[in-house]
């Protein structure tokens, strides 16, 4: 007797991923007669049958295919369940649904329990049901992820980068963390991103000298000449053979002054505007003690580690502030540089053929539904 099969569940939720279902070969007909609990943001919805029921098309984001969700009114407010973008957990079961009706999917899930429901105000949610521009988009990007486009980026880029992972592990390279930080200019044909807190300290200085004034040379020699006075009656004290204690007290005394007159001539000399030595921005006074910019390369530090461990590769972003606003030029972008030991021209040429290969083959194999997405991309 062949095992029972069984609907994969996340480890650490209660809830099964819809490309669980959906990702399927059979596109999930054989999970028929499964009970599952699911959550999600809904596509579309519309009710039914005078409102007895309504179809969801339900998305949580493992893969770009909706699940379709069919809630009888007896269950819940459809009122509440069928605007787009609204957040539901659901406990169902899972079945054919009828031929005929319609629907591409192998199978859909009728729904016994509405465990949750995050509502949204149908009249300010900005996602539409139809396409929406990118440029539009741009003004809500704490809900881009839910469109088709963004997400199925989003997969395609996690799968290059475990695939970029992979391929270099299973090469036998060594993964090194350059760093972001840099003093140094791998490139030196670039602009770079300064990174400094020289700007924030002296707006913050500023801020300060305009509340609290700076002393002026008056408070100066006001304050020079109570540690003269004071200097002079430890010394007349001293002369009088005065007792321990008088002379400790004004000893004290001196020293406070001595202090208070260090502070008054320090803050004395505070200035708004960036600090200055020669003429030039005082980078000592920076928190790095140098300046210090956003990495445009991983190269130089990975190279140095090429010379110890022979294959090595680095893989982060990286920051080009180049003066040209296109969208043939990113500001911050992913960058792989592997470095090889004992190798020559058709070594490297070698490894970048097998590594293309290695990618295109992974999200063949792995993302195929969002490649396919893509190839006939819709914003909404």
């Amino acid at each position: 007797m062949a095992d029972e099969v069984t609907v994969q569940k996340a480890r650490f939720s209660d809830r099964v991923r819809i490309r669980s279902i959906l990702g399927r070969p059979d596109g999930g007909a054989g999970l028929a007669g499964q009970k599952v609990r699911i959550s999600g943001w809904v596509k579309t919805g519309r009710e039914q049958g005078k409102g007895a029921f309504a179809f969801l098309e339900v998305n949580d984001g493992s893969c770009p295919a909706n699940l379709q969700v069919m809630v009888d009114a007896s269950v819940s407010d459809l009122s509440k369940l069928v605007a787009t973008g609204t957040c539901v957990t659901v406990d169902g079961c899972l079945k054919i649904p009828p031929e005929g009706k319609g629907t591409k999917q192998k199978v859909e899930l009728s729904v016994v329990e509405v465990v949750d429901v995050g509502t949204v105000d149908t009249a300010t949610y900005p996602i539409p049901k139809t396409k929406l521009t990118l440029e539009r988009l741009r003004e809500f990007p704490h809900l881009r992820s839910r469109t088709n486009s963004i997400s199925a980026i989003a997969r395609i880029r996690h799968a290059l980068a475990i695939a970029t992972h992979t391929f270099f592990d299973e090469e036998g390279f060594l993964y090194i963390q350059t760093p972001i930080i840099t003093t140094s200019d791998c490139e030196g044909a670039g602009e770079m991103f300064q990174v400094t807190t020289l700007i924030s300290h002296t707006e913050k200085l500023e801020r300060d000298l305009i509340e609290n004034p700076p002393p002026t040379e008056a408070d100066v020699e006001a304050a020079r000449l109570i540690v003269k006075a004071r200097g002079e009656a430890v010394a007349h004290l001293k002369s009088a053979k005065a007792s321990k204690e008088t002379i400790t007290a004004s000893v004290a005394e001196l020293n406070e002054a001595k202090a208070s007159l260090s502070r008054t001539e320090e803050r004395s000399k505070l200035k708004p505007g960036l600090p200055k030595l020669d003429g030039k921005i005082d980078y000592t006074q920076d928190f790095f003690g140098r300046q210090a910019f956003l990495t445009v390369s991983g190269q130089l530090q990975v190279e140095t580690y090429a010379c110890g461990l022979s294959d090595v590769y680095t893989f982060g972003p990286t920051f080009r502030a180049e003066n040209s606003h296109t969208s043939r030029h990113l500001a911050e972008f992913w960058m792989v540089e592997p470095e090889l030991a004992f190798a020559d021209l058709e070594d490297d040429m070698n490894c970048a053929e097998a590594y293309v290969r290695y990618m295109c083959k992974w999200l063949l194999e792995k993302r195929y539904d969002d490649m396919e997405l893509m190839a006939g991309v819709s914003i909404g």
